[in-house]
């Protein structure tokens, strides 16, 4: 049936049901029984035409505000009857107290084709649209979710005291929120609610003014039964296997069968390798065979698969026979080349079920796993050992993220492109990554999501049991569209899509650098137990742009130094020093203060986390004087080497301390990436710790932290 629109008075007793909290109001049908029923309820009042066909009553100019009389209350119910067309069906007139507040919020529900029955909170009113400061929650939610939301959104002032009015009762609205949840799971027939305006009256209790609720069709279809997961044996053949073949593997430089087996080679792996080739060539120093039936029986575990879409079919079968569990296809032509593509990858898949085989790919660039030092993919690079484990709709992703491992020195456990991922989703491998020993943080991009709920549910599944980095590709305003409501008008797919993030504790980052930093901070830095930040400076501009970035950081705090560890700061440093957090040393170090200090700030209980800004301008100046004409004379080569020595020793400092007290250490300068050489980055890398570009990117992976370590609390409280 098409959707239809409850009248306000209908929707007002539906969601009063659910702990909506509403005004005393009365719906009549004739302008007298208007002027008596606002006598009753008491002036000033507001006077609106009520009636199932009627949704946007403000544009249509069918409210009256501030009507303070019965003679004022009757002409405006005459005038609005009058109002009524043919097409608003039968009408009714709604008189309700004139609710006072400066203050104006929208709360909804809406069942999103991708994410499911979703609630919104919002700023509302009349330019609920225009301002778009709303967050969204799968329903139903929990009281801890519903105070999330409250919490996310971005104008929190209007909810603390204002203009002389108590702050919002955040218990109230919580209620509220949980009772638009319940009401999603209970009634599958109610499309979307629109609350809007939530007026918060000067004693901070939220009052739903107008209210509207869509009836629909309930969704009987249901999703399709997710894939199992390839069993643990399975991917132990795909990322640990004791033997690899490479299938067309090729004598020609450019072609993948040569690129491949060449990475394969040059990245140190220690099982068996081999290849096959139609003329049974030598490939760098792999004597190939022209068929699989010609491989030794069960010494390969993996098929790296670099044949034609045609051949794959009869490869599998006979690599399934030598007892071949896992395969990896780069194979282009399947379900990204149209209607018959995707029947040829439906019968692939088909295929390796009936043959108990993990089917990766096809249309794949490759898997990594440093642990066996495997580098089985088309292109480069190798990257460091580390504790990242990648997935990737998109190959080159892959890449990006191994680039950044190389670069910063921050590891990487697994990595794989899931290519068309026909059989093995990216959510499959990151359910693997979280059982993973070798794996402490799962890193992934996304782009085209067919079951956004199902996917989301088994992404917080996993963001339970270790931290999830999640970048999206495609972060659109397309969304879900109610045309009677303001709440589906704001459901933009993206922030549907954050929402759902939010809710299963996974980290959403907003770019490459952003996903990785979170990453690395994830898989080397100990989560903190709070949100006060201490920084240390050796210069004070860098100390305040960093001091401002946590200020402006919901989530973070910029601790207030206590008194006793500013008396104990005083004996290391000059009396000049900044006596304040940021903690700006003033040029007073000596030869032990940055280590003294850090330890002293680190070390007591009110700090949770420590940023240290200023490494490497030592060595920098010993990079120019190691360049300059006068070295190594003039006493030029003892303090350069002095001033690297003590560089690196503040790195290493950092990065004890951080593992001695349990906290977030976080060291930033633009010398990570303007000369990486320097002793102060290099040897932050060499500790396994990321050095951050800036203070600014430092304090945005300590949020992702912070949040991610919160909402575990939360949950577990």
């Amino acid at each position: 049936m098409s959707p239809r629109t409850l009248s306000e008075t209908a929707s007002k007793h539906l969601l009063a049901s659910y702990g909506v909290p509403l005004p005393d109001e009365r719906e009549v049908d004739t302008p007298a029984d208007a002027a008596v029923a606002a006598t009753e309820i008491g002036f000033p009042v507001v006077a609106k035409l009520c009636g199932d066909a009627i949704a946007h009553k403000t544009e249509r100019g069918l409210v009256r505000l501030r009507l303070g009389d019965a003679a004022a209350v009757e002409t405006a119910a005459a005038d609005l009857l009058a109002a009524a067309t043919p097409d608003d069906g039968d009408v009714s007139v709604l008189v309700a107290p004139m609710v006072a507040g400066n203050r104006e919020l929208i709360a909804g529900l809406l069942r999103d084709p991708q994410f499911g029955p979703t609630v919104m909170l919002g700023v509302g009113g009349i330019l609920a649209e225009a301002v778009a400061d709303v967050v969204f929650r799968p329903a139903p939610l929990d009281e801890v979710t519903a105070a999330e939301m409250i919490d996310d959104l971005a104008t929190q002032r209007l909810l603390d005291e204002f203009r002389g009015e108590a702050a919002v009762d955040r218990d109230a609205l919580v209620e509220l929120l949980v009772g638009l949840g319940r009401l999603a799971a209970e009634r599958p027939d109610v499309a979307s609610v629109d609350i809007n305006p939530l007026i918060v009256g000067a004693d901070g209790r939220p009052v739903a003014v107008d209210a509207l609720v869509e009836i629909g069709e309930p969704d009987t279809s249901g999703s399709a039964p997710p894939r199992p997961r390839p069993t643990a044996e399975q991917f132990r053949a795909l990322f640990e296997p004791r033997g690899v073949v490479v299938t067309g593997a090729s004598t020609h430089p450019g072609k993948f069968g040569f690129v491949s087996l060449h990475n394969l080679l040059a990245s140190g792996y220690a099982g068996a390798v081999h290849g096959t080739n139609r003329q049974g060539e030598e490939v760098l120093g792999v004597r190939t065979v022209a068929d699989v039936d010609e491989l030794p029986e069960g010494e390969i575990d993996l098929a790296f698969v670099c044949t034609p879409a045609a051949a794959n079919p009869d490869i599998l079968r006979a690599c399934a026979a030598k007892g071949i569990r896992a395969a990896f296809l780069t194979s282009a032509g399947y379900g990204e080349a149209g209607e018959e593509g995707r029947r040829a990858q439906d019968e692939l898949v088909a295929l390796a079920d009936e043959l108990g085989m993990l089917l990766a790919g096809p249309n794949g660039q490759g898997v990594v796993s440093t642990p066996v030092n495997l580098c089985a993919q088309i292109v480069a690079p190798y990257p460091p050992a580390g504790r990242i484990g990648v997935a990737s709709q998109s190959g080159n992703f892959v890449s990006s993220f191994l680039n950044l491992a190389r670069s910063t020195g921050v590891g990487i456990s697994r990595a794989v492109s899931a290519g068309n991922a026909a059989a093995v989703s990216v959510a499959d491998y990151l359910d693997h990554y979280a059982d993973d020993d070798a794996t402490a943080v799962g890193l992934a991009y996304l782009e085209g999501i067919v079951d956004g709920r199902g996917l989301l549910d088994r992404l917080g599944e996993v963001a339970a049991r270790k931290p999830l980095v999640l970048l999206k590709g495609g972060a659109t305003e397309g969304g879900a569209r109610a045309a009677a409501s303001h709440t589906g008008a704001l459901a933009a797919d993206d922030k549907v899509f954050h929402g759902a993030c939010q809710a299963g504790g996974i980290t959403r980052a907003w770019s490459v650098e952003e996903a990785f930093e979170a990453a690395a901070t994830f898989a080397t830095q100990p989560l903190p137990a709070g949100p006060n930040v201490v920084v240390l400076t050796t210069a004070g501009g860098w100390g305040v742009v960093t001091a401002d970035a946590i200020t402006r950081h919901r989530d973070l705090r910029l601790l207030e130094l206590p008194d006793d560890l500013r008396t104990a700061i005083d004996a290391k440093l000059p009396p000049r020093w900044s006596r304040n957090n940021p903690v700006d040393c003033a040029g007073g170090e000596t030869r032990e203060t940055i280590p003294e200090v850090m330890e002293l700030i680190a070390s007591h209980p009110d700090v949770h986390a420590v940023v240290y800004i200023g490494i490497g301008i030592q060595s920098n100046q010993g990079r120019l004087m190691r360049e300059g004409r006068f070295y190594p004379d003039h006493g030029l080569e003892r303090i350069v080497a002095y001033h690297e020595r003590q560089d690196a020793r503040f790195a290493e400092a950092a990065a004890e301390l951080s593992e001695r007290t349990g906290k977030p250490i976080l060291t930033a300068t633009e010398l990570a990436v303007a000369d990486p050489a320097n002793a102060g980055p290099a040897a932050v890398r060499a500790s396994g710790r990321l050095c951050y570009p800036s203070g600014d990117r430092a304090v945005a992976a300590l949020g992702h932290l912070y949040r991610y370590a919160r909402h575990r609390e939360r949950r577990r409280s």
